[in-house]
């Protein structure tokens, strides 16, 4: 930990040094984007905040602060029966809210008055996601990419995770961005995180690899639904490796079954996230969709898709941002199988020097 930390506060330099980290904003502010490893206690919860902001506003700045001391006192003294009761003696948390103010400073000084070795983050979280804007400028220039490519429904995703288990250095930012990279791609239960979350977890994930190694990637465009990866990331990708699957169509269609199951469960959902490709398709098109999904062919209806929009369309599209495609190795996988993607995956980390 560096000098400053000794005195009590830290910089956003340090966060990756403390095992405990405690956000001590509001709820809402947590679930938008928080430190990697931090838990939260709010020392003003989200509907507390607006009542005292609002006193601010109706009355005065006295009431205001009068108000959020008497919350603020209640909800440490909760946080100390109920969470903080069996800390040892030399506990040690970092400690942040927005900006490095009055909230994180309360709970810094009443945790170091019981005897708590507590630091105070400076500039809060503000100053953390500043770092973090910063680094991801550079931060994926410093590894070597190897991008699966391959048209829609070809296991690219399923490849990397198998990547993965073999022992390679992977990132996955479909993951990362809890979205499939396509217009049937969101999650169906829960949302993308926002742009602030998922770079604070391209930012750790980046961090946790070694750049003598090489990092594997799925291909992607310049956004994924609605988050984006960094022009840095995104310039690092387009001047590696290019690998390319081949896989047939009736291999895509069973895969692309078993991956969007709810929408071969309830075909009319299905036609509605495909009603904005009428304007690119035409009405022919989308009719024909809507013919096969009533009839409950579904396959029909996936590999029309592909053949007809995706495949088109992907093709176009890594060529332009992908220059060294054209030599790329060509990988053939006859079925998206377990065992074929885990053979697939053990040849290409191997000759990639793991």
């Amino acid at each position: 930990m560096s000098g400053a930390a000794n005195a009590g506060t830290a910089t956003a330099l340090d966060v990756e040094h403390y095992r405990d980290i405690i956000d001590t904003r509001s709820e809402g502010e947590y679930v938008e984007d928080f430190i990697p490893g931090a838990v939260n206690h709010p020392v003003l919860n989200n509907e507390e905040r607006a009542r005292v902001g609002t006193l601010n506003k109706v009355a005065s700045a006295f009431e205001a602060k009068r108000m959020g001391a008497a919350l603020v006192s209640r909800n440490i003294a909760n946080m100390l029966e109920q969470h903080f009761a069996d800390k040892p003696r030399d506990w040690a948390p970092l400690i942040y809210c927005w900006r490095g103010g009055k909230r994180s400073r309360s709970l810094t000084l009443v945790l170091r008055e019981i005897g708590f070795k507590a630091v105070q983050l400076d500039g809060g979280y503000k100053a953390y996601r500043a770092r973090v804007a910063q680094e991801l400028t550079e931060l994926p220039k410093r590894f070597n990419y190897v991008t699966i490519c391959g048209c829609t429904g070809t296991g690219k995703t399923a490849l990397l995770l198998a990547l993965r288990d073999a022992g390679a250095q992977v990132i996955d930012l479909e993951g990362l961005a809890n979205h499939k990279g396509s217009l049937l791609g969101e999650h169906v239960t829960t949302p993308q995180p926002t742009q602030k979350r998922f770079d604070s977890l391209l930012w750790a994930a980046l961090r946790s690899l070694d750049p003598a190694r090489p990092v594997f990637v799925e291909s992607e465009s310049k956004k994924i639904g609605l988050v984006q990866m960094p022009e840095s990331m995104r310039e690092q990708m387009a001047a590696g490796e290019c690998v390319w699957l081949d896989v047939p169509v009736a291999a895509r269609v069973t895969h692309l079954r078993s991956e969007y199951e709810h929408f071969v469960n309830d075909p009319a959902l299905l036609m509605q996230k495909l009603t904005p490709l009428k304007a690119l398709r035409g009405g022919e098109m989308l009719a024909r969709w809507q013919t096969l999904a009533t009839a409950g062919n579904i396959d029909g209806v996936v590999e029309s898709l592909l053949i007809d929009h995706y495949d088109p369309l992907y093709t176009t599209a890594i060529k332009r941002n992908y220059p060294k495609l054209a030599t790329a190795r060509h990988i053939a996988i006859d079925a998206l199988t377990p065992s074929a993607l885990r053979d697939a995956a053990s040849a290409l980390a191997t000759s990639s020097s793991l």
